[in-house]
């Protein structure tokens, strides 16, 4: 019976030696000697933009408040049924006072230059002199990887406490751990400013793929119909209220859109819809937002101003970066605050400016348009550049806008007949 016992102890013991020889072990090897994961600084990227491990509650994600199944922008509703106008932080509590921007096309914002000069397109304006660029709606952030550095500390949104905290975080996760020390060095972690900007390339990385910029909607397939030939599809969309839109959007007869939301000669196919310059269109105070989110009375969101030092002078208060139109039809609320729930009420916004304007009511409160947040550098000279619209073409331009939709987000547009 001891022999039994022995041999069988001895052939254990083999077996052992043997599964630890061949990598069979549940979890041989240093973080530095195994294989990652992520296959790309790509892949990792959009793991940490979808893990919400990095906030303090582990409840909030990137993609939180740029949901990926609805346009990359914050999708989530309040107690009365609509999108938040400002998103709400981790910890299930706190508001912003900004509207989270969607993420798609983000890429294609040129990094923040205080003064630099753009050539404006199907536009009666000069070429526009002035700041360009960088993320979030005031520029503060010169590149996507800046941006990407932000939330995570930001104690109304992920609530980290600093960035050592969140690159415990990483180090915590084995899978993060081995691939940071992969692609970024064994000793990475040593340096914990080293190790959050590594984050937030990699997020970065993930957020110039083709998944944040398709260029596949409706607007797309026309163009490549033209490039290809197919009259048929061609003639499809000119003859649709679409292409109705279109002809007003580009047309320095009829509006003034494409003086600020034009970055490309007509017809580029890869227009994002923004030239991504600043101004001021007298964006009215989201009081609501205001009350909930228990801001001073007395505070100002002067916008540009708060960037930097190059851009502190008065004329750049209240000014924000012009949005892309991408996916606009599926990303309200509108304007840097949320203010305005419906596309409709953006368009009759602007149009109260224009020549002849009878849309001097909010269609969403029935009551005059507010005064503007700051109203000492409203860019009027750009805003009352052509004439009102009448209904018609009010329903044209927004379908123009709607066919600017991703293919993969048609699902989302409003099914109320209007463009069919």
């Amino acid at each position: 019976m001891k022999k039994y016992y022995a041999n069988k102890t001895a052939l254990l013991t083999a077996v052992a030696l043997l599964l630890t020889a061949c990598g069979g072990g549940s979890s041989g090897g240093s973080a530095s000697s195994a294989e990652p994961v992520f296959s790309s600084q790509t892949e990792l990227g959009k793991a940490l933009f979808n893990d919400a491990n990095l906030s303090a509650n582990r409840t909030q994600s990137c993609a939180t408040c740029h949901d990926p199944d609805h346009a990359f922008s914050d999708a989530r509703t309040g107690a009365d049924g609509h999108v938040r106008a400002v998103s709400l932080g981790d910890d299930g509590v706190s508001l912003g006072d900004r509207n989270a921007p969607t993420a798609t096309y983000a890429m294609f914002s040129p990094q923040f230059n205080a003064d630099t000069t753009r050539q404006r397109f199907n536009s009666e304006q000069p070429d526009y002199s002035g700041p360009v660029g960088g993320q979030f709606h005031d520029g503060r952030a010169a590149t996507l990887a800046d941006q990407a550095g932000g939330p995570p500390l930001n104690p109304v949104e992920m609530g980290m406490a600093d960035k050592a905290a969140v690159v415990d975080r990483l180090r915590a996760d084995a899978n993060y751990s081995t691939a940071f020390e992969s692609f970024y060095g064994a000793d990475i972690f040593a340096d914990t400013d080293a190790a959050y900007t590594a984050m937030t390339r990699a997020i970065a990385a993930f957020e110039r793929t083709d998944e944040l910029a398709t260029f596949d909607s409706a607007y797309d397939r026309f163009l490549q119909a033209q490039d290809s030939g197919d009259n048929v599809a061609s003639a499809e969309y000119l003859f649709s209220r679409a292409g109705a839109g279109r002809v007003l959007f580009f047309s320095v007869q009829f509006t003034n859109c494409a003086t600020c939301h034009q970055l490309n000669a007509q017809g580029s196919s890869t227009e994002t819809f923004s030239g991504y310059e600043y101004h001021n269109i007298g964006v009215p105070v989201n009081s609501a937002v205001r009350a909930a989110n228990g801001s001073d009375a007395e505070f100002i969101d002067t916008g540009l101003q708060n960037n930097n030092e190059a851009v502190s002078a008065d004329i750049h208060k209240g000014k924000f970066k012009v949005p892309t139109l991408r996916n606009v039809a599926v990303t309200a609320p509108y304007m840097h605050n949320g203010v305005f729930r419906d596309l409709e009420t953006v368009i009759h916004f602007y149009d109260h400016y224009l020549t002849g304007s009878e849309r001097q009511t909010n269609p969403e409160t029935g009551l005059p348009w507010a005064d503007p947040e700051v109203a000492a550098t409203v860019s009027l000279t750009e805003l009352s550049d052509g004439d009102s619209l009448n209904d018609e073409e009010v329903g044209d331009l927004i379908c123009f806008l709607r066919s600017l939709t991703d293919a993969r987000y048609e699902s989302l547009l409003p099914d109320d007949g209007l463009c069919d």
